[in-house]
């Protein structure tokens, strides 16, 4: 039988491991952050410790197999991490996060089965990925970045056109186009789906279309 103690000491641990993961999500901003991969681990945790309680408890009377309620967070989680995927035109956000997510249920299952050793090379090789691979990812491995340029201006066709001639400059691909007008004034908000070659001109672009006239406000959307 599992004592308090051990029951106690594995939701630390998995409170600790999946925080190391949450707070690297909760920092770049992102939907699932620290207390929601805090919470999804804990639940994990507990999850696999009532599977293994019920085996104890009940060996000899029943059959019991530990990993059938394990196998239903696995299922369970997909409906979690699909709420944090969004569809953004020419782009699919929220992927990491949800894939985030999947990794700290299986890590909360681990230590509540006590595979201390397995969750924590998890969590370091997860923090790893998060941190160093996507640095190396945009640096040495994507070909095509997809942005989206968020244009206040006045409604004006010759603006459009010069915003146009700036993208064109840098070799900048329009996959899509929105404007929404205020009803209220002669602005418009702009919402520029690009694709780059290259990620190393964002501010030379900003700074260009921001020295359009007519133009009051110019960023990058920021990807989840």
């Amino acid at each position: 039988m599992i004592t308090h103690w051990q029951v106690l000491f594995r939701l630390i641990v998995a409170a600790v491991l999946s925080g190391f993961i949450g707070f690297e999500r909760e920092f770049h901003g992102r939907a699932a952050g620290f207390r929601t991969h805090i919470l999804l681990c804990l639940g994990s945790t507990l999850v696999m410790l009532t599977s293994i309680h019920m085996v104890d408890a009940f060996s000899g009377k029943v059959i019991g197999d530990p990993g059938r309620i394990a196998a239903g967070v696995v299922t369970g989680i997909g409906f979690l991490g699909a709420g944090t995927i969004m569809r953004s035109r020419a782009s699919v956000r929220g992927l990491t996060t949800a894939t985030s997510l999947w990794v700290v249920s299986g890590i909360g299952l681990a230590v509540g089965s006590g595979m201390y050793f397995a969750a924590s090379v998890t969590t370091a090789l997860t923090l790893v990925a998060l941190l160093v691979f996507s640095r190396m990812e945009h640096a040495l491995i994507r070909k095509d970045w997809y942005r989206v340029l968020e244009v206040e201006s006045q409604i004006d066709a010759d603006n459009l056109s010069r915003v146009r001639e700036v993208l064109a400059r840098y070799e900048a691909e329009i996959k899509d186009f929105e404007v929404e007008k205020d009803g209220t004034g002669p602005s418009a908000a702009l919402r520029i789906s690009i694709r780059l070659a290259t990620s190393r001109h964002d501010d030379e672009i900003i700074r260009e279309v921001k020295g359009i006239a007519g133009v009051k406000h110019v960023k990058w959307e920021v990807a989840v």
